[in-house]
């Protein structure tokens, strides 16, 4: 789950799991696999890392550098 705030200041938890798609409008409007639209403060860039380090907590996405690191120059 990620914390996320609605424009008129209150904060709930998504599931990030959910997330089909981030636009701006310029505001943040995130769109779930349900059809259903969010609108937040947070910008995409800021959605997108909260995803992001919630697939690594959860193990979905694993640490791309370490995989990829072959030791090479």
């Amino acid at each position: 789950m990620i914390s996320v705030t609605r424009l008129n200041g209150d904060s709930f938890l998504l599931n990030a799991m959910l997330i089909e798609q981030i636009q701006s409008f310029p505001d943040t409007t995130i769109t779930l696999v349900n059809n259903k639209r969010l609108v937040v403060k947070e910008s995409e860039r800021e959605i997108v890392q909260l995803m992001t380090n919630y697939y690594k907590q959860v193990g979905i996405v694993a640490i791309q550098q370490k995989a990829g690191d072959s030791g090479e120059s």
